[in-house]
């Protein structure tokens, strides 16, 4: 528990600003929704026969001009990635940052496993993700009542929860990735999240790379698909659960092995 509390301590300032910094965005846009209620209207349509670009981004199902179109296909991307950036920064630094700190020597020659450590890490990487979450669907909740609208409520949860076990997937990918490295690889965890996302618009646009729904936790996650058919696709969803849970057991078997520099 004690270190559990000194991960959560360590990394609250970056916690704070990057909840801060995705939570207002998302806050900021949604008040914005009164004022350009009536200009978005006439460039529906517009957006629904972009082909390929509408695909990608949901516009050909859903109407930007009303509150559930305007959140899924604009708010919440901005939501998805800024929270997968910070899940994969979150992940990438958890066990890479002893050895790069020269902390290793100390941290894994106290009178515990090396086992006990790395499941305390990875419990305060969970609670950070949960708390950013947290943090931004108050933002995005307090938004709503500025606009005074809401999405469908069951639509709603289901896409925070997708979210949720989105940015854990990513997260558990990168602390499979801290327990190979003596440094943090906080750029290859961001660029990671980025072309996650770039492979759901791949496989949205390009029929021949449909596969990489099963690679990518953008896919079923994905807001615009969750508010028109109200459901998560089971299989990529399965998926993301099994990397998550053979990830984290990686970077468990890895981190008892390894030889730490000092």
């Amino acid at each position: 528990m004690t270190l559990l509390k000194h991960e959560i301590k360590s990394n609250l300032k970056a916690l704070l600003i990057w909840a801060g910094c995705v939570g207002f965005g998302c806050l900021g846009c949604l008040l914005l929704f009164d004022g350009i209620r009536d200009a978005m209207e006439p460039m529906a349509e517009v957006y629904g026969e972009m082909g390929a670009f509408s695909a990608a981004l949901g516009l050909d199902k859903l109407n930007v001009a009303d509150i559930e179109g305007y959140f899924a296909t604009e708010i919440a991307l901005i939501f998805a990635v800024g929270g997968a950036m910070f899940a994969a920064m979150t992940g990438a630094a958890a066990l890479s940052k002893e050895e790069e700190g020269h902390t290793a020597e100390f941290l894994y020659t106290l009178p515990v496993d090396r086992l006990f450590v790395v499941l305390w890490k990875y419990a305060a990487m969970v609670v950070l993700i949960v708390l950013f979450q947290i943090i931004c669907i108050l933002c995005i909740l307090a938004g709503f009542a500025g606009v005074g609208e809401m999405p469908d409520a069951g639509s709603l949860v289901l896409f925070f929860g997708t979210q949720l076990l989105m940015q854990l997937e990513v997260g558990s990918v990168c602390f499979f990735v801290s327990s190979l490295s003596g440094k943090k690889q906080i750029g290859a965890a961001v660029g990671l999240s980025v072309l996650l996302y770039a492979a759901d618009v791949m496989c949205r646009v390009v029929p021949d790379l449909e596969a990489l729904k099963y690679i990518t936790p953008f896919y079923f996650s994905n807001a615009a698909d969750i508010f028109v058919n109200g459901r998560v696709e089971r299989g990529p969803a399965l998926t993301g659960m099994l990397v998550l849970v053979i990830s984290g057991c990686l970077a468990a078997v890895i981190s008892q092995k390894r030889d730490f520099s000092a």
